[in-house]
């Protein structure tokens, strides 16, 4: 019995057919390769080099490099967590896998869990020229760390909102470009990725309005606009989960707002009205009311001001170093907070916000210089000759630097008005 010929072995990759270049199909080359049919290549190709398969998207994940070498990722995660704020910057840089980890709601979410999430103060400021740059202040370790520029449609507007939402993205929205007139375009940064992105623009445009963020959604309502009727009565809301814009009630009256505060869930606004009356309504979200509003509370009532652990408190005095609190069963601001410590009343001392930061009170003045007070403890200090203690500066950035620019531009003549705080808020990471 004649002995069977075998074919030979022909690789799934790279296909011995192609003895010859000139054979383009399996059929040209059954004339010197018997029992092709075991080749697996539909079409023979030029080239001997064997193609590369793409990798399952499960095998890609089990192949890739550990986050820490020698350590499993749940280990490396819980090392990586533990790494300070001011060093987030630098981590973010290391490798695709970090800069996706840094960026996710998992990390911070476990940061947070553990106590570990770190607040920072955001200040915005409006130059000389009229130019917005921002800055950020690490409390920690007392530096200022970079940020990326403000982006273009908001590095000369006016009258535009500023807001934090889940605790690390910055809203800016509205606004007045210099140009193009009122806005309703809205960005925010995130604290997370270092970096701006857009989100919805609201339903109307409009600047120089008042805002809050009540249940982590922010309402806007009231402020110009360059129609026939300048002054707003209009209110929205704009929810994160949902991603949109909503109608609200509309305010009793037409608002111009200059101070605003979130107190035991409602919203207080007091601003100029239509005709260039002081005008003060609160907002109840749970019924989508407004209401006019005269009580104690608005009859004191001045700005900066801010709510914490249940307490309403608003500056005292020009320079922030004194405070006063709300006492509602008196309807009055009675009760004072004195560091006993005036810095003076020039434009660059002046207290520009007052925010709650790590469970205390945050007072950021014009010249940069940070105040913080320990309202926790004032029911401790019965009397304000024993309040000093509860006072503590931060930072004094700029006080020596104002001091002697301000004698320098007297002397010249030309000590007009100089940058100052737009917005102030804290974002945590």
């Amino acid at each position: 019995m004649d002995r069977m010929i075998q074919p030979p072995l022909v690789d799934t990759t790279a296909c011995f057919c192609r003895v010859d270049a000139g054979l383009k199909t399996v059929a040209g080359a059954k004339r010197f390769v018997p029992g092709t049919k075991l080749c697996l290549q539909p079409d023979i190709k030029p080239s001997i080099h064997p193609t590369r398969q793409k990798t399952p998207r499960g095998d890609r994940n089990r192949s890739q490099s550990p986050l820490l070498p020698g350590l499993p990722d749940d280990l490396a995660i819980a090392c990586l967590i533990r790494v300070p704020r001011v060093e987030h910057r630098k981590l973010r840089l290391v490798c695709k896998r970090w800069y996706r980890l840094l960026a996710g709601n998992f990390f911070y979410s476990l940061r947070k869990s553990l106590g570990n999430a770190e607040e920072w103060i955001y200040i915005m400021k409006r130059d000389r020229d009229g130019k917005i740059s921002w800055h950020a202040f690490d409390p920690i370790y007392q530096l200022w760390q970079p940020l990326p520029p403000i982006p273009k449609e908001y590095s000369e507007a006016l009258g535009f909102g500023c807001a934090v939402l889940s605790g690390c993205h910055l809203y800016l929205f509205g606004g007045k470009d210099p140009i193009k007139g009122s806005m309703r375009r809205v960005i925010f940064y995130s604290a997370r990725t270092n970096k701006w992105h857009r989100a919805p623009d609201m339903l109307r445009r409009r600047h120089f309005f008042g805002s809050c963020v009540i249940n982590n959604c922010l309402y806007v309502a009231g402020g110009e606009n360059e129609g026939v009727h300048r002054s707003l009565r209009s209110a929205e809301v704009y929810d994160p989960n949902k991603n949109r814009w909503s109608f609200i009630s509309d305010m009793s009256t037409a608002m111009v707002p200059f101070i605003g505060v979130v107190y035991e869930g409602k919203w207080f606004l007091k601003g100029i009205g239509s005709h260039r009356q002081v005008v003060s309504e609160v907002y109840q979200p749970e019924n989508d009311i407004w209401r006019p509003v005269y009580d104690g509370m608005v009859a004191g009532w001045r700005n900066p001001s801010a709510s914490l652990n249940g307490q309403l408190y608003a500056v005292e005095c020009k320079d922030g170093c004194k405070l006063r609190v709300y006492e509602e069963k008196n309807d009055s601001w009675s009760k004072h907070i004195d560091s006993k410590m005036h810095l003076g009343n020039s434009k660059a001392l002046e207290a520009a916000a007052l925010v709650p930061l790590n469970g205390k009170l945050c007072i950021i003045r014009n010249n940069m210089s940070i105040s913080l007070v320990d309202v926790s403890k004032c029911d401790d200090a019965s009397s304000a000759s024993t309040a000093e203690h509860l006072w503590e500066t931060i930072t004094g950035k700029g006080q020596f630097k104002t001091l002697v620019t301000n004698f320098l531009l007297n002397l010249a003549g030309r000590n007009r008005l100089k940058s100052h705080i737009v917005h102030c808020q804290v974002l945590q990471a």
